[in-house]
């Protein structure tokens, strides 16, 4: 798990190809403006889900993982936390792998948890499960989704 703000994007623009796309998507001027929903940069390759939604209390939840896709998730507003746990060490699986939606869940323990401020992002690639949404109120924030 990494976790920046857009104006330390030059430091993780060549982590992979794409992620100048994601932070130049980040960074446009109405990104706050935009309704929920999915929204195509580069097809299945890259894209971004722009969601405002209630937060969870940390006993609700649940650590994610990924396979095929690298997630930057950008909060734009909301009282966010975010755990985190190394995949290879998570072993309790709660539900399997969907390949389609390139997804498990474990109930593993989560081992570290970081507030991600309003402006900041966080990088979890397959080796980072992670559990997003926690927090008090509305979080509005973008998940930018990027095949490995």
């Amino acid at each position: 798990m990494i976790i920046a703000t857009l104006d330390q994007r030059g430091e993780f623009e060549d982590m992979h190809p794409a992620f100048a796309q994601v932070f130049d998507f980040l960074g446009q001027e109405n990104l706050a403006d935009l309704a929920p929903g999915r929204y195509p940069v580069d097809g299945d390759r890259l894209y971004c889900i722009v969601s405002r939604d209630s937060g969870k209390t940390r006993a609700e939840a649940k650590l994610e993982a990924h396979r095929k896709y690298i997630d930057i998730q950008y909060v734009i507003a909301g009282d966010e936390e975010m755990g985190w746990r190394p995949t290879a060490e998570c072993s309790d699986i709660d539900t399997p792998y969907d390949d389609e939606k390139d997804i498990m869940f474990y109930s593993d323990p989560i081992t570290t948890w970081r507030k991600v401020a309003p402006g900041s992002f966080a990088i979890f690639t397959p080796d980072d499960a992670h559990a997003p949404m926690v927090g008090r109120g509305e979080i509005h924030k973008v998940v930018c989704k990027i095949l490995r």
